[in-house]
Formats: structure tokens, sequence, C-alpha cells
């Protein structure tokens, strides 16, 4: 008799001991978690953030270009010609090239009648001429020449017309959901047009990924054939801090201009299109421009690879998983109020391995003054591979007991 009372208290103590550890193993890997937000050196004062500017420009956006944040937009979607801002979209599709090895900078170029013969902006080269690709570039980048978009769109797809199709399928490929090309240089059609989102999306797209050719676009003159031309960006001389991109100008468009710059690690991307002049465009992107590096700034949250949480892992040969990102990430947010962000994780009830790593686990979630203004998925930051059948027995067993057992008690502290 005392056998059996003894043997009954060890295994309801037992039941007891494994409940209570399922309970707090399940607690470990569901909800929410908060994480430290790194600390950022001599943070600048709060200050009090004005509405945005407005211009005379028919269309205009400011981006912040490592948040992708948008700071002012107007008109930002609206389909309208962008002239010769098409030549960014030129510039990419080439760079693409060089990036695959298809095209060398020293490869020369033939010069059509048709290349030749193309009217607007020029930079002067004749059929016959030898002309190398990166003279070609510097031509499109600088001069804003018509002639070197056409001798180059023949030299990498046969045709201007076979040409507008790749700079349609990267269009595609980079979200400008509201472009389409018809050319290479931005002379005028009805079919070919963009938006001032859309251009800050290829801004974007070739500062990021061609660092090195994007160090054309600050170039302040070029000197082909004798004829020396100056960049049509007028923000080169006036703002240090500006080092691209790209003017356009026809009637139909009016003045626009894409522009870039970086003042104390924070870079921005405004484009102005539809404005009045050459003077009032390069005005009202300063503007744009000013604004954005005034009243807000860009910190970094976390680097790739950090870790934001841990969690444990079912049937797994290891017991937890680190969680975190897999890019960098930053926030734009009104100048000074970084110490005000509110992080918080999402993680899933349970966790199973096998898991891999890079593997989709949660969300992060960063707030200020209750309004989102992060919103990433997360990943686990190493493998986890399945135990043995016995590990695998054993943690299942635990689910079941802890599911059993701590149903009611979660239920009745959400009731709470």
């Amino acid at each position: 008799m005392s056998i059996e009372r003894n043997t009954g208290f060890y295994m309801l103590n037992t039941i007891t001991r494994m409940v209570a550890f399922a309970a707090l193993a399940l607690s470990f890997a569901a909800g929410a978690q908060t994480p430290t937000l790194n600390p950022t050196p001599n943070p600048p004062a709060a200050m009090p953030t004005p509405a945005a500017p407005q211009l005379g420009a028919s269309n205009y956006i400011l981006v912040d270009f490592h948040s992708g944040r948008t700071l002012v937009d107007h008109n930002a979607d609206e389909r309208a010609d962008i002239a010769s801002m098409t030549k960014l979209m030129t510039t990419y599709v080439v760079f693409q090239e060089l990036a695959r090895g298809n095209i060398a900078l020293g490869d020369v170029v033939p010069v059509s009648e048709k290349a030749w013969r193309t009217g607007g902006s020029r930079m002067f080269i004749e059929p016959g001429m030898q002309v190398t690709v990166e003279d070609l570039i510097l031509g499109i980048v600088i001069q804003s020449g018509n002639d070197a978009c056409v001798a180059m769109a023949e030299f990498l797809a046969g045709t201007e017309d076979a040409f507008a199709g790749v700079m349609n399928h990267y269009a595609e490929q980079l979200g400008m959901n509201n472009s389409h090309f018809m050319n290479s240089t931005g002379l005028p059609d009805e079919n070919h047009y963009s938006t001032a989102r859309d251009m800050a999306i290829l801004s974007a797209a070739i500062i990021r990924e061609f660092p090195e050719q994007y160090a054309w676009f600050s170039q302040k003159e070029f000197t082909f054939n004798d004829i020396r031309q100056h960049n049509r960006n007028n923000l080169l001389w006036r703002d240090p801090a500006v080092d691209g991109l790209k003017t356009g100008h026809t009637e139909a468009a009016g003045y626009c201009l894409a522009a870039s710059a970086k003042r104390d690690g924070m870079r921005l991307i405004s484009v102005v299109m539809g404005s009045a002049s050459e003077q009032s465009r390069a005005s009202e992107s300063q503007g744009l421009l000013n604004y954005g590096f005034r009243f807000f700034e860009t910190v970094q949250l976390y680097k790739a690879g950090d870790e934001l949480a841990r969690a444990r892992v079912w049937k797994g040969e290891g017991e937890e998983v680190g969680i975190g990102i897999g890019q960098d990430l930053f926030v734009t947010i009104p100048r000074g109020r970084y110490d005000d962000l509110e992080a918080r994780v999402e993680l899933p009830p349970t966790l199973e391995a096998p898991i891999e790593a890079g593997q989709s686990l949660g969300r992060l979630t960063v707030a200020l003054d209750g309004e989102t203004v992060v919103d990433q998925g997360l990943q686990a930051l190493a493998a986890v591979e399945q135990a043995g059948f016995f590990g695998r027995s054993w943690d299942s067993t635990r689910l079941w007991v802890g599911g059993l057992f701590g149903g009611d008690d979660e239920e009745d502290a959400d009731d709470e």
C-alpha cells in the first residue's frame, strides 16, 4: 500500500515537473520579445518637423536611399513625360552589360547614320569615328547625348526598338510599375512615360548596384571631338553633397531633375518633374534635399546577421536558434526622436526542427508614437538539424503535455 502511494506520488510529481517545464519552454518560444536598439553616439536634439515644402513642379518626390522611406511626394505616381531622365535607364542597361562581362569599356562602338542624325542634345559623334563604350557612357551621362544613346542601343541590342524592350524588362524587374520606354533618349513619344517614384527607384538601383559607375554622374564636364560640354545638373556646382544624377527637358516634359546628395552618411534622392525652368528645377530640388537633411535623420537599427531574439526549438539537435535579419536595417525618423522608438519581435508559438539558416521566422516591428515605421521579416541565423527518434518522441510528449495542461491557463490570462 505504501509502495503504491509512493509510486503514485512519484508519477504525479514527474508529470507536474513535465507540465511546468513544457509551459516554460512554450512561453520561451511564443509571444513577443523586445530587442535592444543599438545606441547612437551624440544623438541630435529633437525639433519640430514643419510641413513639406510646396513646389511649383507638377510632380516630385523625396526618398531616403538607405531606408526607402518617402519623406515628400506630390503626384509621384502620375505618369508623365520624363525627357532625358530616360538616360538613367539607358545607363542602367549598359552597367548591367558591363557587370556581366558582355562588353568592356574599351570596346569600339560603330556609329550609324541614324545615331549621327538623331536630334536634340548631342555628343557630336560621326559615322566612322572610333568611339569607345566609356566615351559613350560619358557622352550620355554628362553631355546627355542622344546620338550616344542610339549608338549604344544599336551596339547592345541591334536596334533601338530592341533596346527599348530590354529597358522595359529591367523596369519590370525593379518594380517600376508605371514606366514604359519606347527609346533610349527620352525624345517624346505618347507611349514613353514614367513617374517621379519610378525615377527614384531607378536612381537608387544605380547607386546601390553600381557604386563605381555612379561616380561618373558627379563629373562636371567632358570633352569629346574637341568640344567641351558641361554637366547640365547645376546642383553639382551649388552643393558639394550632390553627386548625381540626371536632368531632362522637352516642351512636353518641362524641366526635370533626378538628384542625389549625401551628408553625414545620410543619402537622399529627389526627383522633380514639370518644373518651369532650368533655374527652378535646381532650386526646387535643392529645397527638397535641404528639407530632408534638416528635419530628418537616418539611423542603422541593426546590421545583417545581428541576433534580435532566441527561440526554443523542438525536436532538434539544438534546443535554441538565434533569430535576426538578413540585411542591414535603416530607419528614417524626425530628427532627435531615436530614443522614442519601440521595437518588438513576434515569434511563432512553436518552432520545430529541421530549421534552415535563412528560413523566415517571425517579424520585427518598430513604432514611433504608435505608428509603425518598420515592419521587417526575420530569419533563422543558423540551421538546426532534426533530432533522432528518441529526441523527437520526447519533445512530442512534452509538447502534448504542455498543450493539454497549459491551454486553459493561457485562455484565462487572455480573458483578464
